[in-house]
Parts: structure tokens; sequence; C-alpha cells
């Protein structure tokens, strides 16, 4: 059960955040969810609204060889013989701060036989005028290199109609294949002629989407990239994020338990791709005494 339930607010927004999990269990804009909520108390359902960290997504069969060592963190996703979303997603965070409108909370990740490193992960909480910001902040307070990878895990909601109907833009060139049974990753596939091309707004329809897209293009004189979401009805939610995060994980919550089936988008910005563990690839090699900090915002349309 969710061990504690902190409020902050400003600017038309509130939120709600659980202390397991540093979970994100409620954010609104003048009353209007812009996330996919869940009850108080009750347990974080498909890590909705969690921190995932020290990897994003999945390690297939939970083995990887880091400095030469080979490693097995616990399956937990056992349909898919995968270790999924890391170590910090399900268990109990220290609230260092609460104040009206900004939350701190810290998580102390031990070593363990699977992944012998020991970070400090700091995430902050803060709405204003411009939306609701998170950031990020892991230290290597070991003595050993340490493979790190962060993301969110929100699920968005452009407003009251179904998620079918929603548009999506997204400006990525790339999107990651994977194999039909584990989401094991292939390789990268241009979206050209194909579903996932979201350059240009994009009805979702009836598509089924559980991939990390990349080659995402910065918001035109920034230095953010941005994807927006709308509902025919005229409402919408965006959410940016920084460079520190070149991969994006979307996925239609396509779910066998009808009451959760396709009930939001969720948009996981991920500073590595899915199995990063393995390949290297994009992956933070976090050496002792140093940090790491990635942030992102959501905010009404």
């Amino acid at each position: 059960m969710n061990a504690g339930d902190y409020r902050i607010s400003a600017a038309g927004y509130s939120a709600a955040v659980t202390q397991d999990g540093a979970a994100v269990r409620m954010l609104t804009h003048e009353g209007r969810d812009l996330l996919v909520p869940f009850a108080p108390g009750e347990p974080i359902p498909d890590y909705r609204g969690a921190i995932v960290a020290p990897w994003p997504n999945r390690i297939p069969d939970g083995r990887y060889i880091f400095g030469g060592v080979e490693l097995t963190v616990p399956i937990n996703e056992p349909s898919r013989a995968a270790a999924l979303h890391g170590l910090v997603s399900h268990v109990p965070w220290t609230v260092l701060y609460h104040e009206r409108s900004r939350l701190g909370l810290r998580h102390v990740l031990r070593p363990s036989k699977g992944y012998p490193f020991e970070l400090l992960v700091d995430v902050s909480y803060v709405v204003d005028e411009s939306g609701f910001h998170t950031t990020v902040a892991a230290t290597n307070t070991g003595e050993h290199a340490a493979p790190y990878g962060t993301c969110p895990h929100p699920y968005l909601m452009a407003g009251p109609s179904a998620l079918d109907t929603w548009s999506l833009e997204l400006d990525a060139g790339t999107f990651l294949d994977v194999t039909p049974d584990k989401l094991i990753p292939l390789q990268r596939t241009s979206v050209d002629g194909t579903p996932f091309d979201y350059r240009r707004p994009q009805r979702l329809g009836k598509t089924a989407i559980d991939h990390a897209f990349t080659d995402l293009r910065t918001i035109p004189g920034e230095d953010e990239v941005r994807l927006q979401l709308r509902d025919p009805c005229g409402t919408g939610v965006a959410m940016t994020w920084g460079q520190a995060c070149p991969w994006v994980q979307l996925h239609t919550a396509d779910h066998e338990i009808p009451e959760r089936h396709r009930i939001g988008l969720a948009v996981e910005p991920m500073t590595c791709p899915p199995n990063a563990f393995n390949t290297g690839e994009d992956l933070v090699t976090l050496l002792p005494g140093t940090t790491h900090n990635a942030g992102w915002t959501v905010h009404a349309l």
C-alpha cells in the first residue's frame, strides 16, 4: 500500500505523489486529469506515475555484463522473462521537503547481488504556471563505476474522449523494432511509411504501440523535445524533456484487464533504450562521486 500521499499545487495545477515509488498518483489542471490517476492507498498499477531507475524498460532474462562481470537481476515480468523498470518503483522513498508547490524525495539504492552499486537518487517535483516539472538526480556514492538509466512512467490523458480518437504529435525519425513475444529490441527502423510516423499530428486509431522512439528533433530555437496529445473535444496535454533523454517509450496501454485497457498513453522519456545494460547504447556510466540529472515537464494544452 502507498505509505504517504503528498499534495502540491500552483497556478491551477494540482498533484499528489506517493511515498512508495515516488509515484505521481494524480495530476490535474483546473480540475481536469492530465494523467491517468489511481486511488489513494491503492498499490501502483502498471508502474503508473512511478520513477524508474537504475534502468528503464527491460533487461531480457535479467542478465547483463558490466566491467567484464556477468550479473543477474531478479525477473519481475515472468511472462516475458525480463527484469522490468529497475529497482526503485515500488519501494519507500524519504521525504526531504514538502512545501505548497514543491516536493523532494530520496531513495538510497543499496548494493545487491545483481546490482552491486550504491546510488543516491533524488527526485524533485515543482508546479508553477508553466506546468508540472520533475528532476531526477542520481549520485554514485559507491566505490565503483555503475551502469545507469532512468525514466518516468506517466500515462497521459488528452481529454474525456477514447484514446483511439486522440491525435499524437512527436517529431521522432526512427523507432526500435522488437520481437512480438518478449519485446526484445531488434533494430532501428525509419518511421517513414509506417503507422508510427507522428512527425505531423496523427490520430492514434486502433494502432497498438509499445516501442521506443529516437532521432528526436527539438523544438525550433529551443533545447527540448515536445510531445503533444489532443482530444477531439479541444483539450490536450503536452510533455517536454531535455537532451538527457534521447529516447522515449510510448505505450497505448493495451491491457488484458478491461478497465485498464487503452485508458491513457504512457510517455516515458528515457536516458537510454531498452536493454542498454547489454548493448551499451546511450548507457550512462556513473563514476564514483558524480551525479546525473534528467528532467521533464507535463503541461495542459
